[in-house]
Parts: C-alpha cells; structure tokens; sequence
C-alpha cells in the first residue's frame, strides 16, 4: 500500500513543484508532510503550518514544506509513513502503536501533570538523554516530541465522580495505560484514535470518551460530551512526535541542517506544548459557559487512580527492560523532576 501511495506524492509534490518554481526557489528542496487533523484543527493552523514558515525562513527558502491537503494514512500509520519515507514529515501519537513504543508509556501515566510546555521540553529532554540511541527510534529524525496537559474523563450523560459512577461504562480511549485504567476501574475500553470519537458516540457505541478539554471543543464533541470530570494532575496523558525519514534529513544541505536544527528539538517541543497550554483553559471556559457540567474527581475516585496506577508503573518497568531501557525508573524519575522544575519556573 506505502509504495502505491508513495508514487502518488512524488506526483502531486512534482506538479506543485512546477507550478510554483520561480528562479529564485528553482533549486529548493521541497518536503511534504502528512496530517491527520483537519486543516481548521489548531495543531494544523498554529503549530505545522508557522513551523513550515519557519522552515522556509531559516534556510532562506532553500528546503519548503508541503502539508499534504489529505491524510496519506489512519493516524496509527503516520511513523511508519515518514520511516519508510511515503511521507518526509508526519506526526503522530506514539500510543497509537504500544508495542513498538513501550519505551514511551512512562509519559502517559496518570499525574503526569497540567503544563504541556513543561511537559514536553522535559519528555525532550528525556528522549534525548535515554532513548534516542534505542533502535526503535531508527530510520528517522526526532524533530520535536510533545504532551498535551492533562486527559481527563468525559461522558454523554452521566456525571462521573466516584469508582461507582465509572462501573461498566464504555469509554473511547487511546493505548496501553488508558485501556488499563479503564478496566481496572471497572469500565469498559473501547480502541480507537480521537478521529472516530464524534461518529462513535452519535451511533451509541459509547457512553464517553478520553480527551483534553480542548479536544471536546476542537474534534466537535462539545454536543455529546456534556459531563467532564477534572482530575487535577491529570487522568492520563498522551505523547506525541513529530518526525522526518531519516535518510531525507542527511540529504539535506548541511546549512540547511543547522539552520533548522536550530527550530526543532526542545524549541519545537516547548512550541507544541504551548498550544496546547493555551487551547485548554480556553475550552473549558467555552465549555462552562455552555452549561456543561464539569465536576472535580471525588478523594475516592482519585485514590482508585492512584492505586491502579502504582501498579501500571510496576508492570511498565519490566516491559520497558525487556523493550531495552536500560534504567527505566532513573528515566521515569528524570523526566518528572525535570517536569517539575520546568513547571515551577
């Protein structure tokens, strides 16, 4: 399937590369990117698209970025796209393939905390000092990882703030620790990226479904999800990439290698965070304002999380060994001090 769609790119970018040629850009290295928002999502109008702008602007126009106007695949499939390079950037949700990215689950746990700049530079920083040597990370360019603040519980009709209220509910959710905490809360998991969520819960499939705040508003979900329940560190998290088919990245120039060099990494990660930190707070003030209900999780409700999670951390420790992390929990207790420092800041 990659190789027939990646006859179609090459197509599509090589006519648009006629169209727009001029002398002055006749020579620019011309990269396409593959996303799985549409084009009004923030993360497409305030974060991918000023990052290609950036992209033009330091290498003075030598290396251009092409957001492709369709997913080239489902969004579990977007590593492998830019691994195999179908596509030369993508990004993705690294929860959307658990067994490949074991390494990653440590960022998804619940309390990962609330500042998603925070988060994200000390998942860089993590990355960079603990697992950008593993080789599951080969084939490609870590241009920039990412966290969003904080998921939290949210349901069509019911409000949730007790272990009771949860009782075989089925929740949309995303990965190896919220399909555990669902369960071990008594609930029902259903798999599936945020993308189905809205066609899901207007067919009755669930009852609820795993997101932040500005999710509900921004995937459209703010007339089925009526009831959210706040956890104040956050009931799980999810951790994201964005990343280049390595063999693109080492063609490039090596002026043009430096100068983005320069706008990625920690500086493109605290970028994602950003948004993230800003569309939230602002979701739940239009969520309120709507007359939402939206209720703290009850001391009950949160020391069930906490139990299940001591438990998930115990059990990730073994498979992040066997996944060849050499010190799992040094790397576990890096990122939340790091965290933890950054968010104090």
């Amino acid at each position: 399937m990659f190789d027939k769609i990646s006859k179609m790119v090459k197509g599509a970018a090589a006519a648009t590369a006629i169209l727009a040629v001029t002398p002055q850009v006749a020579s620019a290295e011309m990269l396409t990117m593959s996303s799985w928002v549409p084009p009004t999502h923030f993360i497409h109008t305030d974060f991918l698209v000023p990052f290609t702008e950036k992209v033009a602007e330091v290498t003075e126009g030598r290396v251009t970025v092409m957001i492709l106007p369709a997913p080239l695949a489902s969004p579990p499939q977007h590593w492998e796209l830019a691994r195999t390079g179908v596509a030369d950037i993508t990004w993705g949700n690294f929860t959307y393939e658990p067994e490949r990215f074991t390494s990653m689950w440590f960022a998804e746990f619940p309390n990962a905390g609330t500042k998603a700049e925070s988060q994200s530079r000390a998942l860089w920083r993590t990355y960079e000092k603990f697992l950008a040597d593993n080789g599951v990370f080969d084939g490609v360019k870590m241009l920039a990882v990412g966290m969003f603040g904080g998921g939290q519980l949210h349901h069509a009709s019911n409000s949730i703030t007790t272990p009771a209220d949860v009782q075989n509910q089925k929740f949309r959710m995303g990965g190896p620790i919220q399909e555990q905490l669902i369960s071990a809360l008594g609930a029902v998991p259903v798999a599936a990226p945020a993308t189905k969520a809205y066609e899901m819960l207007e067919s009755g499939v669930i009852d609820g479904s795993l997101h932040t705040m500005e999710s509900v508003v921004n995937f459209r979900l703010e007339d089925s999800l009526k009831h959210h329940t706040i956890f104040p560190n956050g009931f799980y998290d999810a951790a994201f990439f964005v990343i280049m088919n390595g063999a693109k990245w080492d063609g490039l120039r090596d002026e043009d290698k430096t100068a983005i060099s320069a706008i990625i990494g920690e500086t493109l990660s605290a970028e994602w965070g950003k948004n993230f930190d800003a569309q939230s707070p602002a979701a739940t003030e239009k969520l309120a304002a709507a007359g939402h209900e939206i209720v703290d999780a009850s001391p009950e409700l949160i020391a069930a999380v906490n139990t299940i999670n001591d438990q998930m951390v115990a059990n990730w420790i073994i498979a992040a060994k066997a996944a060849g992390v050499t010190d799992p929990e040094a790397m576990r207790a890096f990122y939340n001090d790091t965290y933890n420092a950054l968010a104090a800041e």
